[in-house]
């Protein structure tokens, strides 16, 4: 195998180096900004909807009302989004040390399963005091049920504002549209509550209740679904590995593409090797540098390392 160059492209840091020996090789680093700091957003959330989860539940225990229960169930769900996004942010920030080469940025995914597992033990328990419910009615109050799920709609919103700006970033994002998600919600319980206040109606309560706990369960079904895959190594959803080969193919001078491999580093960064097989010229440092820089552009794939070689009988002879 005749190797002609490495080049390794990471968000973090910059500069290039060159190595004595068989294999040359040239790092490129493009700039990155710092990302923004949301740890007191994150701090303000989390406690904001602690508080209020301990206070709705307490609510709907004491007036028998389920969709305040479910809602409460659901408003948990934001905290512990939050954490997780929250403990995303920080472990981007922990640079690689001893054994974990790659720092602890793989933790978010093991904290998105755990997460997943979480919501489907709370599902359970409230899908069965919701059954109780409705062979056991009580009556619940609306006004009650309306007014402090209005105060969830102002605590969720005022959560998702303090997130608007940074979109960005899609970690963040995540955590905004949760946010914004849930205050739609708690509106849903809000017209339930006014609805039995003005119909007495009391089996609109475990109905919605019910509504509350698909649209949980809808949201763990998919934050599983993804983690696992994750957890697999999966290439991020947003990444068509097919696409990333034709636009390395398409690189001038390449001929050929092996061994392509995509693969999440956390929740929020993702990684990338390939060889490249270049038979008619050397693959230079300004070669390697501006094929980083276009995977990280195009694609968002801010960790690249590539290999070029002068024929493709250098590809792995096992699955790789």
């Amino acid at each position: 195998m005749s190797v002609m160059g490495l080049a390794h492209s990471h968000d973090y840091s910059h500069g290039q180096a060159g190595h004595a020996h068989s294999h040359g090789h040239g790092h490129g680093h493009p700039h990155a900004h710092a990302p923004k700091d949301f740890g007191a957003a994150f701090a303000i959330g989390v406690a904001l909807n602690t508080v209020f989860v301990v206070v709705e539940a307490a609510a709907g225990w004491l007036y028998d009302s389920m969709a305040l229960i479910a809602d409460a169930g659901h408003n948990l769900s934001d905290v512990l989004a939050l954490l997780l996004a929250w403990a995303a942010a920080e472990a981007a920030k922990r640079p690689p040390q001893g054994r974990f080469t790659y720092g602890f940025k793989s933790s978010t995914i093991l904290a998105a399963i755990a997460n997943a597992l979480l919501l489907a033990i709370a599902i359970g328990a409230i899908l069965i005091e919701t059954a109780h419910r409705l062979f056991e009615p009580s009556e619940p109050q609306g006004m009650v049920m309306a007014i402090v799920a209005g105060i969830g709609v102002a605590i969720n919103t005022l959560t998702a504002l303090l997130f608007m700006r940074g979109q960005e970033d899609l970690n963040i994002k995540g955590a905004y549209l949760h946010m914004a998600a849930d205050a739609l919600v708690s509106l849903g319980v809000v017209i339930a509550g006014l609805a039995i206040l003005f119909t007495g109606f009391w089996w609109i309560d475990p109905l919605t209740s019910l509504a509350i706990l698909a649209v949980i369960a809808w949201g763990t079904w998919g934050l599983a679904r993804d983690s696992v895959k994750l957890g697999l190594n999966a290439a991020p959803a947003n990444i068509d590995v097919d696409e990333v080969r034709a636009h390395l193919r398409a690189l001038d001078g390449v001929e050929a593409v092996h061994d392509l491999h995509v693969w999440p580093m956390s929740t929020t960064e993702t990684a990338l090797t390939a060889h490249l097989v270049m038979p008619r010229q050397q693959g230079s440092d300004s070669f390697l540098r501006e094929a980083a820089r276009s995977l990280r552009d195009r694609f968002g794939i801010g960790h690249s390392t590539i290999q070029v070689e002068r024929d493709e009988s250098a590809a792995c002879e096992h699955p790789c």
